[in-house]
């Protein structure tokens, strides 16, 4: 069984993997370009000089990996860290272990020390943008019902543009990351 730090080694920086993008690359680029890092926060200097990496487990086709994923990347652009990604249906295995209520939801990341040991994980969604799908998915037509791929295929595309879009749920996803993160880095 590989340990995550031999994943992150076996990994694809995550500059290369948004590049290699086939599926919401263009969103997610956009997201990249429109997010700014909040001034003088203290967690970027702690992230800075605390000898971490980063391994995420991802695909392109998620959306909240096609948002996220951009976050994640100005915020460990600015501390100077490496991240690395491994996709999640390539090896289920590292994401099993790693279970959002007993399922394998994506973008995961996983915060490591200087010896490859998980200090702290995040994913798959910041409070807000989770409050903002439940509620959307409670108005939708019962499963198998008339109409409900419809309504489904229509709130899956609103949810695309949110999450490309919304500064409210680019900024909860920054403070989420780093509200899991803060407290657990090394000194």
């Amino acid at each position: 069984m590989k340990t995550e730090q031999q994943y992150f080694e076996e990994g694809r920086p995550l500059a290369v993997y948004m590049d290699e993008m086939t599926t919401k690359k263009e969103q997610s680029f956009h997201v990249y370009e429109s997010f700014t890092v909040p001034a003088d926060d203290e967690f970027i200097t702690r992230l800075s000089e605390s000898n971490v990496h980063i391994l995420g487990i991802t695909e392109d086709w998620c959306g909240d990996a096609m948002m996220n994923n951009a976050i994640l990347r100005k915020i460990t652009e600015a501390a100077g860290v490496e991240v690395r990604v491994v996709l999640r249906d390539a090896d289920t295995e590292l994401i099993d272990r790693y279970l959002t209520n007993g399922g394998r939801s994506i973008p995961k990341y996983l915060l490591l020390d200087a010896q490859g040991q998980v200090i702290a994980t995040w994913g798959p969604r910041a409070d807000l943008v989770q409050e903002y799908v439940m509620g959307e998915k409670a108005k939708l037509p019962e499963a198998g019902s008339e109409g409900f791929e419809e309504a489904q295929r229509a709130i899956f595309e609103e949810l695309t543009t949110q999450l490309e879009t919304n500064k409210d749920f680019h900024l909860a996803t920054y403070s989420s990351i780093r509200e899991a993160w803060f407290t657990k880095l090394p000194s």
